[in-house]
């Protein structure tokens, strides 16, 4: 008789789409991150126009395009969902992610509450969760201890993540919002609607 092997190594027999969102600071990549470590999941590198730093890695971090390839994209339809964001377009590949799910990983899309609309309506049963902080207080404390901005585009960047967050509440793509007040806790519960997921009792 056949053994399967421990269900967390396991992957799914058709693969599965989990999109994170939520605003900057609250902490979707380590959450997004975890996911990866413990189940073996794989991260779908998005498409930018944006510049790239000294420390991002081409191919890891992101594709770095310019604007006319960005657009031709678009226009080719090789992007499973694309927005801009502060003067930067950024979008996800379709093929990649269609190639990986097809091979049963588990891919991770950490993408704005646009990008998940247009993601739900090519993978329905993605599972999609949107991280909230504690209170909007917190996440302005956060964005503030980053000390990457000044006050002003601190305080833009608020408002911008406030009206994320009312669209991300009432967009109805969302399975569940979890509030990040216990970053440990967060990543069990993120991890436990995964394998809920792949692995339904």
């Amino acid at each position: 008789m056949n053994r399967q092997p421990p269900t967390a190594n396991r992957k799914p027999p058709h693969g599965l789409v989990v999109v994170i969102s939520g605003p900057s600071g609250v902490g979707k990549s380590t959450i997004a991150h975890a996911i990866e470590q413990r189940l073996g999941a794989v991260f779908s590198v998005s498409m930018t126009t944006r510049p790239r730093s000294p420390k991002d890695r081409e191919g890891i971090d992101y594709h770095f395009v310019d604007e006319p390839r960005f657009h031709r994209a678009i226009d080719e339809g090789e992007l499973l969902e694309w927005a801009r964001v502060f003067n930067h377009h950024y979008g996800t590949p379709k093929k990649n992610v269609e190639t990986r799910i097809a091979q049963g990983h588990i891919v991770i899309l950490e993408i704005d509450v646009q990008g998940a609309i247009q993601t739900r309506e090519h993978f329905p049963d993605a599972l999609m969760m949107f991280i909230l902080p504690p209170t909007v207080e917190v996440l302005l404390d956060r964005l503030r201890k980053r000390g990457r901005e000044s006050e002003d585009a601190i305080q833009r960047r608020y408002l911008e993540h406030q009206r994320e967050i009312e669209l991300a509440k009432t967009c109805g793509v969302y399975d569940e919002f979890l509030v990040n007040d216990d970053l440990n806790a967060t990543i069990e519960k993120a991890i436990a609607m995964v394998q809920q997921r792949i692995h339904p009792v």
